[in-house]
């Protein structure tokens, strides 16, 4: 690991536990206690001015008194007194810290300047810092617990890092229960220094992590986070949960950590190019937590199903055919045979296979044992009710004894009952689910792990632009304060990024209108020009199929007027008359800038009715040619640009070609704070190509 800060807060050879306390209730008496029992076999050195010994450690006024060297130190004192410790760690050539003293950001202004400070302080003598306003670190590969959890977690290959404390309290302790082990437990904080980045990163390359897990709120850097996390997905599962969604959930994450939530979008975006997981709830996280953990990746995507129970199997086969990945594995015949002369003729020989509810061990056995040689399954999910005849503890040894390269999934439905059939196989590291869908989840999400590992990496070929005239254009706006930029402007900017344009010229009065209109040729399009008025439909802004002389002049005339009377401090610099373009599709390409990602693309169907409809994909710039297809595929409406009822398809390679111009455009000129191009008109294959027929952008003034 290159960074020396981190590998001594994962790997330190000496801990020195800052406020440690001989007072029970007290954090620096809980922090040191977990030290203490967690067997940590490094030194540990209590910092107290007042005692001379806590829990049988000599203890110290100051780092400054430890004669030997400190490779991280844990703070549970007041934050008043953070910083000047700090920089006493920093004299003392200390290189991490954890701060778990809570009163920084989390607070309000007073403590959020207070963190700056801390962060300042620890920057200059180069301590990397976890936290401020944490439960602390856990890692069971070295034996230590340096946190005031209650519990300390069981051994195991998931690492999970939380930006909530309180969560991971809650979750410890139900790992404990349901016999799930971890790597690391890590409480990230405020993260004034450390954040979720540094540790994706550190754990992709942790031989002990076979699984990573994650909740958050937020990202400190979008790029830097999506980079890493192509680099360790690539390697390791990497699941997270993302909080603070909604309005009223982005609020909450907002108060909570003192942090800005994302935009929803960007982060469903962002987790789809690197591969990153998203569990939706954080029963989902450790569902296909162990599922990870406890099995190699299936081979393929289909599923079969054994049950003792009609109902629960109906249920889970509904999962599969509902699911994105999975699929009803379609038994072979020698299978399905095989069970006719072996299981009674009651039972259901197709997939699920139903061995009826006086099942035994031993017909779970059979039946185990002839799909998982079956070559069309991929993957296994038993399902078994408590029945009268009913053996669960042998059926869950006859699990055990047939475990094999094919991933094996339990529903063991009920509480008391199937409770010692269970634990053997949580003992035995077979996954168990209270419900059937929840397996059938957890195998479609193993499915969707083993695609993204075969999706070849690639990068985002450029284009030759004229860069130097869309250069000059913004230079210009921004030296003037012009936040919008004119409609004839914008359309210089996407033309000098290859994209073809309608004629059009600029029109300052009626005669002029008139005269742009016969050198264009009739019939023309007209468009009040203005960089104050965004929505020109809205102000009766634009005219279409003018077909005459008189016709253009009496439009001009009435679309200024309605301009000015719906917004009269508008500056308007005239009209467009534009060629108009008929036949195509109309999509709309956008881009947004979010406030953690950056530009984030999007497509849709365009038009008047694409705030409506709202049926529209996202990316974050900059995309790839696939990145590029995954949008056009990803709306619901893709089947009208591929052609029905007999139409002729829309020529989707202009569209994805539109699309990288776009994300070069936007990402090569990041002070583009907004930009639409709708409708971008499509026609079909055989004509061939696309015309952008309005364009607005706006950009960012400091």
């Amino acid at each position: 690991m290159s960074d020396s800060g981190l590998e001594k807060l994962l790997n330190p050879s000496s801990v020195a536990v800052i406020g440690a306390s001989l007072t029970k209730g007290k954090i620096g008496h809980d922090v040191l206690l977990n030290i203490k029992e967690s067997g940590y076999k490094g030194k540990i050195y209590p910092i107290n001015p007042k005692d001379t010994e806590v829990m049988g450690y000599k203890a110290y006024p100051s780092v400054l008194d430890v004669k030997d060297d400190i490779d991280l130190a844990v703070f549970a004192i007041p934050a008043p007194a953070v910083v000047e410790v700090m920089k006493e760690c920093g004299d003392k050539g200390i290189k991490a810290a954890i701060v778990i003293s809570a009163g920084f950001k989390e607070t309000g202004p007073e403590g959020k300047k207070l963190e700056l400070e801390l962060a300042a302080a620890a920057k200059k003598h180069g301590i990397r810092v976890l936290g401020p306003n944490c439960l602390g670190f856990i890692s069971s590969t070295i034996h230590l617990n340096a946190s005031f959890a209650a519990t300390s977690p069981l051994p195991g290959d998931i690492a999970f890092f939380s930006q909530s404390g309180a969560l991971c309290t809650a979750i410890l302790d139900w790992a404990v229960k349901e016999k799930i082990g971890f790597s690391k437990f890590i409480s990230l904080g405020n993260k004034a220094d450390i954040s979720e980045t540094d540790f994706l990163r550190a754990l992709g390359e942790d031989p002990d992590t076979k699984v990573i897990l994650g909740y958050i709120e937020d990202v400190k850097d979008g790029h830097e986070f999506m980079r890493v996390a192509r680099e360790v997905t690539a390697k390791k599962p990497v699941i997270i949960c993302k909080a603070g969604g909604t309005k009223a959930g982005a609020k909450a994450a907002s108060s909570h950590t003192g942090s800005l939530a994302g935009s929803e979008v960007a982060f469903d975006a962002a987790f789809a190019q690197t591969g990153i997981i998203r569990a939706a709830t954080i029963e989902d996280l450790f569902d296909y937590a162990v599922a990870f953990s406890y099995q190699k990746l299936p081979k393929g995507d289909k599923l079969a199903i054994i049950t003792n129970a009609g109902g629960p199997g109906i249920i889970a086969v509904d999962a599969v055919e509902r699911s994105q990945f999975a699929k009803v594995a379609p038994l072979a015949k020698e299978t399905t045979d095989y069970l006719r002369g072996k299981l009674p003729k009651t039972a259901a020989l197709n997939n699920p296979v139903d061995v009826i509810g006086d099942a035994d061990d031993q017909r779970y056995k059979i039946a185990v044992e002839a799909l998982l040689k079956d070559p069309n399954v991929n993957g296994l999910v038993v399902i078994l009710t408590p029945q009268s005849n009913s053996k669960i503890k042998e059926t869950a040894e006859v699990l055990v004894a047939n475990r094999d390269d094919k991933p094996i999934f339990t529903s063991f439905m009920g509480g008391k009952l199937v409770e010692q059939g269970v634990n053997i196989l949580q003992d035995n590291k077979i996954p168990n689910y209270r419900f059937p869908e929840r397996a059938v989840s957890s195998f479609n999400t193993m499915v969707k792990y083993k695609n993204i590992l075969g999706v070849p990496r690639e990068a985002a070929k450029p284009f030759k632009v004229d860069k130097e005239k869309v250069k000059k254009i913004i230079d210009e706006a921004v030296k003037i304060g012009q936040k919008e930029i004119p409609e004839y402007l914008a359309r210089d900017i996407i033309e000098s990024y290859g994209f073809r344009l309608p004629k059009s010229v600029l029109a300052k009065d009626a005669k002029e209108a008139s005269k742009a209109a016969e050198k264009t040729g009739y019939p023309v399009v007209m468009k009040i020009a203005s960089p104050d008025i965004l929505h020109k439909s809205d102000v009766g802004g634009v005219k279409v199929n003018l077909k005459t002389a008189k016709e253009v002049e009496d439009a001009f005339n009435e679309m200024v007027q309605k301009a000015k009377k719906a917004v009269p401090n508008a500056k308007i610099m005239g009209v467009l008359i534009q060629e108009m373009v008929t036949g195509g599709k109309e999509v709309i390409l956008g881009m947004t800038k979010d406030a953690q990602f950056g530009p984030m693309l999007m497509f849709g169907l365009g038009g008047i009715y694409v705030e409506v409809l709202k049926d529209v994909s996202f990316r974050v710039a900059p995309i790839t040619a696939r990145e590029a297809t995954e949008m056009i595929e990803g709306i619901r409406s893709v089947a009208l640009l591929k052609g029905v009822r007999g139409e002729k398809p829309a020529d989707i390679e202009s569209i994805k070609d539109s699309l990288l111009r776009l994300s070069q455009m936007v990402t090569e000129f990041p002070m583009i704070r907004e930009l639409d191009i709708n409708p971008l008109k499509v026609f079909s294959v055989d004509q061939g190509g696309s015309v952008a027929i309005d364009a607005r952008i706006s950009i960012d003034i400091k």
